[in-house]
């Protein structure tokens, strides 16, 4: 688990520096050809780990249940986020592992509901839970090294 850990760490501060390098209006651009942005990924991803970890093992997700509809699979930006929403979003994406890891430690997480991703994964544990949730991340990172060329 360690090591897990380990890589969503230092995704989640690539992810970060995102925010930290790029304007709210690139942050916020949805380019021709793409159907979100750079920030809408950033919402993605968080909302996708409280999915993958919390609901999966039966837990209350630690995010509004407007954050999940604004994010989850097969939604897209409507509207710019301000500074303060991009922001949060970025306190999110570390603090969340944070309260994830007390979680651990405090052996919340007991069970863990099997199901098959939309993709196709079989996820039968909560450790399987966690490598989809770092392997789904670095898609959405790819995703996002191309979007930043157009913006």
């Amino acid at each position: 688990m360690e090591a897990l850990l380990k890589t969503w760490k230092t995704s989640r501060n690539i992810y970060s520096d995102f925010i930290d390098n790029y304007t709210p209006e690139q942050l916020n651009k949805v380019p021709s050809g793409f159907n979100n942005n750079l920030i809408w990924n950033i919402g993605h991803i968080i909302v996708a780990q409280q999915s993958l970890i919390y609901k999966g093992s039966g837990l209350p997700m630690y995010i509004s249940d407007g954050m999940v509809e604004l994010y989850q699979p097969g939604t897209r930006p409507t509207v710019p986020l301000s500074e303060g929403e991009i922001k949060e979003l970025q306190s999110l994406l570390t603090s969340l592992i944070e309260k994830t890891e007390e979680d651990l430690s405090s052996e919340k997480f007991i069970t863990y509901n099997e199901r098959m991703t939309a993709t196709g994964f079989h996820l039968a544990s909560l450790k399987d839970a966690f490598e989809f949730n770092n392997y789904h991340e670095g898609i959405h990172l790819g995703y996002m090294m191309s979007l930043r060329k157009f913006v």
